[in-house]
């Protein structure tokens, strides 16, 4: 029989889920097809509305070959799982003669564990562990909590946290997970026959598309032992933020509180001579911590270059003793034993790395404010460390034995793709040398017609912004653009104060506007009223420049308060833009300007979600429209009609918000 060529699997797939078939996926399909016969790798720019988890599922449906899907949020994981890949599998199962099996697959403390659930959890303080649902008052949100997840325990299959709706607090699911270093393991568990995460695990075993996320993605490629089966070929959606998820797992952090946590977990289950070495260290890496180190610490000071070596070969000496328990009646010594062990050796790892000095790490000491008083004092303080960079760990384990399929809306910054490419440790596109993976960019482009349905305006008029200044014009600019549009707008800020002290201020200056804040309700409560009513407006910072979307009349402006530049004192982007210059490159271009580049393009793409959609994004920061970087962004954003002329973009927004209200005056008659 012949094999159903691309369009005709592509044509099946789209009708199974309702979709329209656009030229953008049919060429992402093409050109994910041909990656995975090569072999080669391919990084392909789909704007939003293409369809783009078909336009790479199918073709990797049609090859056979086993396939990882990683994204970056848990909304298109769903996606994927409860819609995309059932009815995509229905539709191919006649032609392609087969039915894929499909699974998701995530980190182990995403799972529910059920010997913590019927056994207890390690107590800190006290031997033995303690029953989690007596201590916890039935009548508290946490009593209430764990009783729901007893309850849920008998009726779910999966056992993953994000199956349970509505969610339970971080707290609470502390209480009925753990980590892998926490993890009895299968064959020692009294309940490693019904495990929730080793049955996930087999799933995927047998799966040919698994759904997982950049995170394990990450550790997979990290750590020695892979957690993700072998397969053939990769598919990393919403590509644009790998590298700082990868950054983020690679990340190790250092704190008194968990420090002291330790020592507790330890100190029933060593000799006295080895709980004393670790109670010492702890106390001495306290007293340090309690003085204002600079951020960045460029060379470790003496005294604390000390108390990290006595802190790791504390650890040390407590790992190695940690098999004898001095105490016979802890009660499940095995789960005690394992949860000290993965407390101290948390510890010992991330001292031990800052010790010894690697030049690719980047180590700073942070303070956070008190809220609490003195007793919240020194749990604000830590000690972090990353890599300067991920792009050669990713070149090395990411690109290595298989095809890679990168895609996001926006992989081009600056027209082209080399910027994304070279943070995942790519050499430009085309390049010929033997120690760099061979790429190709693509951009299958969007099906909306961006000239026409929305417009950039750069408010070149306004003062440039100073660092944490008042700006009094911007506000006032804010305000007569929330006026023109009747609400309807998402302010995107570069720092949680700025969005604080807008909303503030516009709550009394147009109180017929409700001004929603990021930080007063849950993100998917505040996005579900932004969406509900018109007139409300949005304002927050990071993960509302990436997580909305709100097709239709309620976000018809998108208004950026200034460059989101990270801040001069950032330990990591500053080490890393250094690091650059003195490799002869251009530091602020190569981080500082793309960072800025991929959120402004990112929240651009807020505006238009769907083809009626018209509106206005706009940036209240002159250097757009005057620094020699401005056209940088400008072409990293998508192709706006561009304008400096406020008293038309008034006139436009005016006009789109007359449109909608005539719309909705229709639609109740």
């Amino acid at each position: 029989m012949t094999q159903p060529s691309l369009p005709e699997l592509l044509h099946a797939a789209v009708t199974a889920v309702g979709g329209t078939e656009r030229p953008g996926q049919v060429a992402m399909a093409e050109a994910v097809a041909e990656a995975i016969d090569d072999g080669a790798h391919l990084l392909v720019q789909a704007g939003t509305g293409t369809g783009k988890s078909l336009g790479y599922l199918v073709p990797a449906l049609a090859h056979g070959e086993r396939v990882v899907v990683a994204t970056a949020t848990l909304a298109l994981q769903r996606q994927l799982v409860e819609r995309d890949l059932p009815r995509t599998v229905e539709a191919l199962h006649p032609l392609l003669r087969r039915r894929p099996e499909f699974a998701m697959l995530k980190g182990r403390s995403n799972y529910l564990c059920l010997h913590r659930l019927h056994e207890g959890v390690p107590q800190d303080e006290e031997e033995g562990l303690f029953d989690q649902f007596e201590a916890a008052a039935p009548t508290s949100k946490l009593g209430q909590d764990l009783l729901r997840l007893r309850d849920w325990s008998d009726e779910t299959e999966t056992g993953d946290r994000d199956d349970l709706t509505p969610g339970v607090s971080d707290r609470a699911w502390s209480q009925v997970s753990v980590s892998s270093r926490e993890c009895l393991g299968a064959t020692k568990c009294a309940y490693g026959a019904e495990c929730f995460a080793e049955a996930a695990r087999e799933r995927a075993k047998l799966a040919e598309v698994i759904v997982t996320n950049h995170a394990l993605l990450a550790i997979d490629a990290i750590e020695g032992a892979p957690v993700l089966p072998q397969h053939e070929v990769l598919i990393v959606d919403e590509a644009h933020e790998l590298v700082s998820r990868v950054t983020g797992v690679a990340t190790g952090e250092l704190t008194p509180g968990q420090v002291n946590r330790a020592v507790r977990r330890a100190a029933k289950l060593v000799n006295e001579k080895a709980a004393d070495q670790l109670q010492t260290a702890a106390e001495g890496f306290e007293r340090l911590m309690e003085l204002a180190l600079p951020g960045r610490l460029e060379e470790i000071p003496e005294d604390l270059g000390y108390a990290l070596m006595a802190l790791r070969d504390a650890c040390r000496t407590v790992i190695s003793a940690i098999g004898s328990t001095r105490d016979k009646s802890v009660q499940d010594e095995d789960a005690v034993r394992k949860q000290a062990l993965a407390s101290v050796e948390s510890v010992h790892d991330v001292a031990e790395r800052i010790t010894n000095g690697s030049e690719w790490d980047v180590v700073w000491y942070e303070r956070h404010e008190p809220r609490g008083g003195a007793a919240y004092r020194h749990s604000g303080a830590s000690l972090r460390v990353a890599p300067m960079s991920v792009s050669g760990l990713l070149r090395e384990k990411l690109f290595t034995d298989r095809s890679v399929v990168l895609t996001s809306a926006t992989l081009k910054l600056g027209g082209d793709f080399n910027g994304v490419g070279a943070s995942l440790g790519l050499g430009p596109e085309g390049a010929e040398r033997d120690d760099l993976p061979q790429w190709k960019g693509v951009d299958v482009g969007s099906p909306f017609d961006y000239p026409r349905q929305g417009i950039l305006y750069v408010a070149k008029h306004l003062a440039r912004p100073a660092r944490d200044g008042d700006r009094k014009d911007m506000l006032d600019e804010l305000t007569e653009l929330i006026q023109a549009a009747g609400g309807r707008t998402l302010g995107l800020f570069s720092s949680m104060r700025g969005a604080q002290l807008a909303a503030e201020e516009l709550r009394s200056r147009i109180p017929e506007c409700p001004i929603l804040l990021q930080g007063e309700e849950t993100l998917g409560e505040l996005i579900k009223n932004f969406a509900a009513d018109p007139r409300t407006c949005l304002f927050g910072t990071l993960s509302l420049w990436q997580g909305v979307d709100v097709p239709g009349p309620s976000c018809q402006l998108v208004v950026m308060d200034k460059i989101p530049f990270p801040r001069p004192d950032d330990p990591l982007m500053s080490a890393r833009q250094k690091a650059v210059e003195e490799a002869g490159g251009n530091g602020f271009m190569a981080v500082a300007a793309t960072h800025a580049a991929l959120l402004m393009a990112q929240g651009a793409g807020r505006l238009v979600r769907a083809s009626g959609d018209r509106g206005v994004v706009a940036v209240l920061d002159p250097r757009l429209a005057t620094a020699r970087y401005g056209s940088y962004l400008k072409a990293s954003m998508p192709d706006f009609w561009y304008t400096t002329d406020r008293n038309q973009v008034r006139k436009s927004l005016a006009a789109i918000d007359a449109a909608a209200k005539q719309t909705e005056a229709a639609a109740t008659e």
